[in-house]
């Protein structure tokens, strides 16, 4: 165990050093060449282990292990931009011995766990095992930026009905909400063309800056800073499903601007839901994070990333801006997923979870969305924990060597129990 966790440990390394997230598109590397050494990397490390593989153009690729009835794993390689804040290199891949971490965008979401995956394919073919069902560990290069990877490989290959993805929380995920992102365009008198802030849809604002003049009160009073003509706000990133576990950065640049009353439709009105535990379910609560935002002359676009509980109609979202006669469009949609906290799927997991870790979890419910609404019947599971520290598109992204290990024991247990 010892010598497989070390060299684990190695592979995540190496692979945290390209960077995968969404750049120029090239020949056989539609998302860049980052995500596309990247899946080069990795299938041929499954390659290496004697696995059958097979690359789809760069938009994704799978590793096989057995036949019979198909059994997804879902994984992805492409990750979110470094963005600011990092006090180590983000695509360093740094293995830090002394407090026993790797560092790196990707460590955790979902490189890591990828690489995890596929030892755990690794240990139960050395161990020959002989699975009763085809295990196909599918990973795609585009999952943080519209899913083109997902829906590359359902055109050119075989979606299972069934399986896992790795890119989320433990016990297991038996329902994901909802997802929209929406780009809105608010009318507002003024010239905004050097207004610009965010990274990506899906990730609280951290950085925003807009050129005007200096006015040190207000930059005192707001936490602003004023470098080259340009009022500037650094807030910290998150995942857009956990807004609240970031600080967005366009609030305090709106209140030195004396836009109010933009500052209350993006952080709490919410298109009319200004009490959102009103929309709660099993699933949680309806989610609204601006994290992008433009402008040009007498206008200001935002993007929003809007999480949505499963038994919430998503239509109200839209009649909602609608009754503001405000310019809108869907930039993109998810639909939520549900699964049985009975199901076997469901139940073998928080099973399998529970007898590797000594406790008594129930299946969760979250605000992310993971490949496993690609499938049929689809659960993510891991490698989250509740209680753990989320960098998860945050700065000083890591992964310990203990959740690793954890994750090397689960994966590989729960891929034998449900194929065997």
């Amino acid at each position: 165990m010892q010598y497989e966790l070390t060299e684990i440990i190695q592979k995540i390394s190496e692979i945290i050093k390209f960077d995968s997230s969404q750049s120029t598109p090239e020949s056989g590397a539609p998302f860049g060449k980052g995500a596309r050494a990247s899946l080069d990397y990795f299938l041929n490390l499954a390659k290496s282990f004697g696995f059958e593989t097979h690359d789809y153009r760069g938009y994704a690729g799978e590793v096989i292990f057995g036949e019979g009835k198909e059994f997804a794993v879902l994984a992805h390689l492409d990750v979110v931009p470094a963005g600011g804040g990092w006090t180590h290199e983000p695509f360093g891949g740094e293995i830090d011995c002394e407090n026993k971490k790797i560092w790196g965008r990707g460590a955790m979401d979902d490189k890591g766990p990828a690489i995890i995956a596929l030892y755990a394919l690794k240990a139960l073919k050395e161990s020959g095992f002989i699975p009763k069902r085809k295990i196909k560990l599918i990973v795609g290069c585009n999952e943080e930026n519209g899913w083109e990877c997902i829906e590359y490989y359902k055109k050119h290959a075989h979606m299972p009905e069934e399986g896992i993805s790795p890119d989320a929380d433990f016990p297991v995920i038996f329902a994901e909400k909802g997802i929209l992102q929406i780009k809105i365009t608010y009318p507002v008198k003024g010239d905004f063309s050097s207004l610009k802030g965010g990274d990506r849809a899906n990730m609280v604002c951290g950085y925003c800056e807009i050129q005007r003049p200096e006015n040190k009160e207000k930059l005192k009073t707001f936490g602003l800073t004023f470098k080259d003509g340009k009022i500037i706000s650094k807030g910290k990133s998150a995942h857009g499903s956990t807004p609240e576990l970031g600080k967005n950065a366009i609030a305090p640049i709106l209140h030195y601007l004396g836009l109010n009353e933009l500052y209350n439709s993006l952080f709490v009105e919410f298109f009319g839901f200004k009490d959102v535990n009103d929309t709660r379910d099993d699933s949680g609560v309806l989610t609204f994070s601006p994290n992008l935002i433009s402008g040009g002359k007498d206008y200001i676009e935002v993007i929003f990333d809007v999480r949505y509980p499963v038994t919430f109609d998503a239509a109200k979202i839209t009649e909602g801006i609608s009754a503001q006669n405000l310019r809108y469009e869907i930039l993109h949609a998810q639909s939520p997923l549900y699964n049985d906290k009975n199901s076997f799927l469901i139940k073998t997991l928080c099973n399998v979870y529970n007898e590797v870790t000594g406790k008594n979890a129930e299946p969760v419910a979250i605000g992310g969305g993971t490949y496993a609404r690609a499938l049929k019947y689809g659960a993510a599971f891991g490698p989250e924990e509740a209680g753990e520290e989320n960098t998860i598109h945050q700065a000083n992204e890591y992964i310990t060597f203990e959740k690793i290990e954890k994750c090397y024991k689960i994966y590989t247990l729960a891929l034998k129990r449900l194929t065997e």
